[in-house]
């Protein structure tokens, strides 16, 4: 049984590799991939709006609730502790799977950026905001983010050692670099369509109040240590957002 739990972990952080990939590509508009945030089956603008809107809301309902405490004292009744995270990375890759297979593409330009220089200002922030994104999860422990540890240790016969409260590099700064890298990568484009933006807006609104949830549950770890932090740190601009 232990092999089997980490197999399955094994799997479900391939699946949510090869869908980070395409969430790359999706937003960038990759003209390899078969659908983007600007390309893919055309709808009626009311039934695009409708669409993609209950899909925000989907990925962000999911990651909301499955990741609170009191869902995951209640889920593990049914899912065996080692594997609880990587069901969760298997759900939260379905419902990205399912906006890349059901987004509607909405015409209309909000801005086109066509100088070279400026051009090359945005796509260099919009890369920069996905390794953001990347190395913040290796920075405060990308293999328990995603279940592996959970599951590896398992295999061994070992226990996971409690948390502690730390910050590392960009943690230093802000309270959540790894938010503030999906910022970037979700505004830094040449060609801002009217889909482009509602993602954008749809996803920074999900964000902003996954904080303040997330943020809920790290001051019952943490306790103290993380309310000083909120002080000290600003949430997303360094000085910017602290708790006062």
């Amino acid at each position: 049984m232990r092999a089997l739990f980490m197999s399955f972990s094994l799997i479900a952080y391939a699946i949510f590799f090869a869908t980070f990939l395409y969430l790359i590509g999706f937003v960038g508009n990759l003209a390899a991939l078969p659908t983007s945030v600007d390309r893919g089956e055309s709808a009626p603008l009311i039934a695009a709006l409708i669409t993609d809107v209950a899909l925000i809301a989907l990925f962000g309902v999911q990651h909301s609730v499955m990741a609170r405490q009191g869902f995951k004292k209640a889920w593990t009744a049914i899912v065996p502790q080692p594997i609880e995270r990587s069901v969760y990375v298997i759900f939260a890759s379905a419902a990205l799977i399912i906006m890349f297979a059901f987004w509607r593409p909405i015409e209309g330009v909000v801005w086109s950026v066509s100088n070279p220089l400026a051009q090359m200002i945005l796509w260099a922030l919009f890369g920069i905001g996905w390794l953001l994104v990347l190395l913040s999860t290796f920075l405060i422990n990308h293999f328990e983010l995603f279940g592996l540890q959970q599951a590896w240790l398992h295999l061994q016969g070992r226990q996971a050692e409690p948390p502690v409260f730390r910050q590392p590099l960009f943690y230093k700064w802000v309270r959540h670099p790894l938010y503030l890298g999906f910022f970037l990568a979700f505004w830094s484009t040449p060609h801002m369509s009217y889909g482009h933006l509602l993602l954008a807006v749809g996803l920074s609104i999900y964000m902003l109040i996954a904080i303040q949830y997330e943020e809920r549950d790290l001051v019952g770890y943490f306790g103290e240590d993380y309310e000083r932090y909120r002080r000290e740190v600003g949430m997303l601009i360094p000085g910017v957002g602290r708790k006062r």
